[in-house]
Formats: C-alpha cells, sequence, structure tokens
C-alpha cells in the first residue's frame, strides 16, 4: 500500500496566513427545547482574521470599547462629560422659567 503525497505541502504557517488574509466564518445555532417549545437559542458567531481585513471589512468594534480602548473611555468619559453640560443648562433654563413664572403669578395675586 503506497502513501501518495501532493506536489505542494502548506506548513501551519502558511495555512494560518491565508486565514487571516482572507478571514473565515463559522456560524453555528444552539437551541434547547423540550416538546417542540424553543426555551433557548445561542447564536454562535466567530470570526479569524487579521486586524487589517477586520478593519477593511468594517469590524472595528474593538476600538469603541472601553474594556479594550483607552481611547474609547476618553471618548466616552468627553461624551459623557458635554451630556452632563447639556443637561445643567437645560436644568437651569427651567428653574429660572419656574422662578419668573412664580414672581408673575405671584403679583397678580393681590
Amino acid at each position: 500500500m503506497a502513501v501518495q503525497t501532493t506536489g505542494q505541502s502548506s506548513t501551519i504557517v502558511d495555512v494560518l496566513e491565508k486565514i487571516l488574509d482572507k478571514g473565515v466564518v463559522i456560524a453555528g445555532d444552539i437551541t434547547v427545547g423540550i416538546a417542540d417549545v424553543e426555551l433557548l437559542t445561542i447564536k454562535i458567531r466567530l470570526i479569524v482574521a487579521s486586524v487589517d481585513k477586520a478593519k477593511e471589512i468594517g469590524m472595528d468594534w474593538w476600538e469603541t470599547d472601553p474594556y479594550l480602548s483607552s481611547k474609547a473611555v476618553d471618548n466616552n468619559t468627553k461624551a459623557l462629560e458635554e451630556e452632563n453640560k447639556m443637561l445643567q443648562e437645560r436644568l437651569e433654563s427651567l428653574e429660572r422659567k419656574l422662578d419668573s413664572n412664580r414672581i408673575n403669578s405671584t403679583e397678580f395675586n393681590y
């Protein structure tokens, strides 16, 4: 019994390089049910690709995740500070209007 080999041999490095260059998507769903009643569905999606390839296809969520990027924390903090400032200004404006209405209503209560 003879063992046949192909003319091309791929090392693990070659295979890994091709996978990272092109990307691989593995998708699967797990459904748990009893008597045709679905109790739980788990959707599993795994994408294996290089960072450059992921960015090329629009996947850059790790750049905005505060657990993975210090820049995301800074952006999130700035956004919260700006929102807080706007809310403070709005609250002060509403309080001034409310005070103005109270003053006007007491002038006409004679």
